[in-house]
């Protein structure tokens, strides 16, 4: 039997004080060490939970301008490859995407540092493309054997012009610009950006240059297979389905004969195709290999409408630029 006289074990669990005493838990109830211990733990870890969230949205970390241009188009290719597409997305349902219709995209932007101009006048176009942080960007890949395409053209779709501006060393973009009407004209980037881990990244960004003065827009000509170009004339062939890629096969002839075609921009021939309207924009390149009789590209129409083409060729050491419209239903 035990001792009455003898001082009480401590009871498993239960914290006593110095004196011997139970030590009082909140309003005075024995604590049990477990149940303790097992609060502490829980209560850290919720607080470092609920501070590393507080953390997170009060300090985000700055955003990777190559990752979010990889999000929104993952594009990487060689200069020189086959037949594709800049500035078109495939969506869900086979819906497509144009490009140019933005002065910003996945962290990007075009700046135009140049204003003022003036009908018929030569003047200097001059541009930077900036980074989410707002530097200029200076690592761009040489594509289809430059590193930056800019096409201007009247909102009207006349006065088109393929240009290829040169880059300082402060990624200032510049290029002489005549722009011989009066109107709202768009000018489109067309380049892939080199990111710090050597990914590229293809964009197309536009923007608007106003020329004042009376705007007498031009109607868009007919739909037609066949144009005429500095003596050429030029005919395509297929059917452009929506959604769906189709090759459009191009044919030139000089009279009776066929020209022996150049390569120009590292292949045979070069297409761009804008959107009646909001002037979406499509830049296609053809197959590779030699032309033969003709040139062909695979085209990705992104919905209904009418489209202007504007084909680039070079025979004889001279570029030259034939022009239609193509109405999809």
């Amino acid at each position: 039997m035990p001792d009455p006289s003898a001082p009480e074990a401590p009871a498993q669990g239960v914290v006593r004080e110095p004196d011997g005493a139970p030590a009082p838990g909140a309003g005075g109830l024995l604590v049990d060490r477990g149940t303790l211990r097992l609060a502490l733990v829980v209560g850290g870890l919720v607080l470092a939970v609920l501070l590393g969230f507080g953390l997170g949205r009060l300090s985000p970390s700055p955003a990777d301008p190559a990752r979010l241009a990889v999000a929104a188009d993952d594009h990487t290719h060689a200069p020189g490859t086959g037949a594709h597409e800049h500035g078109v997305s495939v969506g869900g349902g086979g819906a497509t995407d144009v490009g140019g219709l933005a002065v910003s995209t996945g962290g990007w932007t075009l700046t135009p540092l140049s204003e003022g101009f003036a009908a018929g006048r030569p003047g200097e176009f001059r541009l930077q493309v900036r980074d989410v942080q707002g530097r200029p960007v200076t690592r761009f890949a040489v594509v289809h054997d430059k590193p930056m395409h800019l096409i201007v053209v009247r909102r009207d779709l006349t006065g088109y012009q393929h240009l290829h501006p040169t880059m300082a060393a402060d990624g200032t973009w510049s290029v002489p610009l005549t722009l011989p009407q009066p109107g709202a004209w768009r000018a489109y980037a067309d380049f892939t950006v080199v990111g710090d881990d050597g990914g590229q990244t293809a964009l197309t960004l536009g923007v608007d240059l106003a020329v004042p003065g009376g705007y007498a827009p031009r109607p868009l000509p007919a739909p037609a297979a066949t144009a005429t170009a500095d003596g050429f004339t030029v005919s395509w062939s297929g059917e452009p389905r929506i959604g769906v890629t189709r090759p459009l096969r191009f044919q030139i002839r000089a009279g009776d004969s066929v020209p022996t075609l150049e390569r120009y921009l590292g292949a045979y021939g070069h297409l761009v195709a804008l959107r009646e309207g909001d002037l979406g924009y499509l830049h296609v390149h053809p197959e590779a290999g030699p032309p033969g009789e003709g040139v062909t590209f695979q085209l990705t129409v992104p919905g209904p409408g009418r489209y202007r083409l504007y084909l680039d060729f070079q025979v004889g050491g001279v570029v030259r630029t034939a022009e239609f419209t193509l109405a999809v239903p």
